[in-house]
């Protein structure tokens, strides 16, 4: 069973379903950030974690055509954290806010066994909302930048004995690479967005789905491309017509566009095993 599903049709309201909900001109998101599940400490320094921590999260509200602006900050700290370690964790999550021109306005401090960071982000909307559920058919499916680093990372820290891996830390796995710019200046010719956090071969059904409608691939992606999660690039539908202005806009953001599918009619399934539990 998809247990973060049965938990979300359990709530079910028409604000659920996308990156984040969309309340008249604002939106709101959260994500956890939990040691042991989402990141270990040996393989990211403080201030990376507290940066990843925030980035995240801005990621959902930049899909959905919303400029982050306020944030809610929980915090879960052990006893034995030192404050020097507690300031570079905050170095992180200031240096994220100052980057996407967001405030901490409030949260929560607690002890706990393990670091975990609980982030609530308040976006205000640039035009209209990109919703999932907005693809139609006939859109040409693309994504930005490039898919696998994470996986790549992940995969040779799995393998790597503790602190043994210390290269390439400009990899999306450390350092999350956000494409607000572009979002922003094409989203009027977009239908419909969101982000790559669980990896295409889950993403992209999520997005069909939502719409009531299936994808064909028009080239297969590579197998690292399918499964690679913690990407963060934008996956988008737009109507062939804006083609020519999306690839315009797209070169003018110094950001690589990949189409790999169609919506077409039908019902979208996804057999593929899900990362939560």
């Amino acid at each position: 069973m998809d247990k973060e599903q049965f938990v979300i049709n359990d709530f079910k309201n028409p604000f659920l379903g996308d990156d984040a909900a969309v309340v008249k001109d604002q939106v709101f998101s959260k994500d956890l950030f939990f040691e042991g599940t989402h990141f270990k400490r040996e393989w990211m320094s403080l201030d990376e974690i507290g940066y990843k921590a925030m980035v995240v999260n801005f990621s959902d509200t930049i899909a959905m055509n919303a400029k982050p602006k306020f944030v809610l900050l929980g915090l879960g700290l052990p006893s034995s954290i030192k404050s020097s370690e507690i300031l570079e964790l905050n170095g992180g999550i200031k240096r994220a806010c100052d980057e996407f021109g967001a405030k901490i306005i409030g949260g929560d401090t607690i002890k706990s066994d393990k670091i975990f960071i609980s982030v609530s982000v308040i976006g205000e909307l640039c035009s209209k909302p990109l919703l999932r559920s907005a693809v139609k058919n006939g859109d040409l499916i693309a994504y930005t930048g490039k898919l696998g680093s994470s996986l790549k990372t992940l995969n040779a820290l799995l393998r790597t004995p503790k602190n043994g891996f210390r290269a390439g830390r400009k990899s999306r796995f450390f350092t999350p690479i956000l494409r607000d710019k572009f979002l922003y200046k094409s989203a009027k010719f977009l239908n419909s967005a969101m982000d790559i956090s669980d990896g295409l071969e889950q993403d992209l059904p999520k997005l069909c789905k939502s719409a009531k409608i299936s994808y064909k691939f028009l080239k297969k992606p590579l197998k690292y491309e399918l499964r690679s999660g913690e990407e963060y690039e934008v996956l988008f539908s737009f109507a062939p017509k804006n083609l020519a202005v999306i690839r315009k806009m797209a070169a003018k953001c110094r950001t690589k566009v990949k189409i790999i599918a169609k919506a077409v009619k039908g019902r979208c399934r996804n057999n593929v095993r899900k990362h939560h539990f």
